[in-house]
């Protein structure tokens, strides 16, 4: 496992954070086992939201971390603020509602980073940056930052928080993986991957802003259960969104070379395409990512042992022919 620490956190990070939403509490003693082996992996992070199992996820996390005496040492990401059916949620007051309820299912007194899960263009940002600093001088969160928020609007954030004398974001949380993402998968998710999003991950460089990345192997295209040839025998077992955000051609094209490597190298495509992801030169990037099983939870941890070239990164996206 590898790990980093940016200046505004007080903890190690590591590069792969183990995401919550498989948990609930009617199976406490399997998800306490899952969460153990993710620890023994070297997995010392975790993706957590309100939104996740209308609760129930945050309790086991809350619960195995009191339990087991690793709440300094554990690093939690939190978020708020989704939309419901009937509202955009991005107020302060949902901003406060949630995270209290965050942390007393956590058995917590604060997140180390938190994250707003959405954004709302039509609240102004400084109503948003201001309500986010009273949770931080509260002590409830470390450092916040945005899910699904435009590189446009974190830096009217920032711009407003440094004229103000006061914190503004400093971590940003899109989808980043090997393949073009040709439509959104559900409303209100925002990607900075494939060529057309080049500018936004240049943006992310000049700011030496980490990313907590979601989604790296595409909604599951990077699997390693789908080919170009079993496609559509796979069709009806697939995430819908999946079909429509990337079966086209380039991504298969993506596909095929990626399990031409995997081959080569004795690894899974889905190693391969996280590999890819954390491997990117130009970003400071954190992986959030599902363990469902103590096996995948060490899978996702080896992907630290596979090197990919700088040849072999842009041949699997398309940008050379060769390797």
């Amino acid at each position: 496992m590898e790990y980093g620490q940016p200046e505004w956190s007080t903890k190690r990070i590591s590069r792969v954070l183990h995401g919550t939403i498989m948990l609930n509490e009617r199976e406490m003693e399997k998800g306490f086992e899952l969460l153990d082996a993710v620890w023994a992996a070297g997995i010392t992070s975790f993706d957590t939201a309100a939104l996740y199992g209308g609760g129930t996820c945050e309790r086991v996390l809350g619960r195995w971390m009191e339990e087991r005496g690793v709440r300094e040492e554990a690093f939690v990401l939190g978020k708020s603020c989704h939309h419901s059916g009937d509202r955009k949620r991005v107020t302060s007051f949902d901003i406060a509602a949630d995270l209290a309820d965050s942390l007393a299912r956590q058995r917590a007194g604060c997140h180390d980073l938190h994250l707003l899960h959405r954004d709302d263009p039509d609240v102004e940002v400084g109503i948003i940056v201001d309500a986010l600093n009273e949770q931080l001088d509260a002590g409830r969160i470390r450092a916040f930052g945005g899910s699904n928020w435009t590189t446009s609007r974190i830096e009217a954030a920032n711009e407003y928080a440094h004229k103000k004398g006061l914190t503004g974001f400093v971590a940003s949380s899109p989808n980043y993986s090997l393949a073009d993402e040709k439509e959104v998968p559900w409303e209100g998710c925002l990607s900075i991957s494939g060529p057309g999003k080049a500018d936004d991950r240049a943006w992310y460089a000049s700011q030496k802003m980490p990313l907590f990345t979601w989604s790296s192997i595409a909604r599951g295209f990077f699997s390693g259960q789908l080919t170009r040839d079993n496609a559509e025998s796979l069709r009806g077992e697939m995430d819908g969104s999946s079909v429509t955000s990337y079966w086209h051609e380039d991504n298969w094209q993506r596909l095929d070379r990626v399990h031409e490597l995997a081959a080569e190298k004795g690894t899974s495509v889905a190693q391969i395409a996280l590999a890819w992801v954390l491997q990117d030169p130009e970003l400071d990037i954190y992986a959030l990512v599902g363990a469902r099983t103590p096996a995948e939870a060490d899978n996702n941890t080896a992907v630290f042992d596979i090197a990919l070239s700088s040849q072999e990164r842009d041949w699997l996206d398309l940008r050379r022919d060769d390797r």
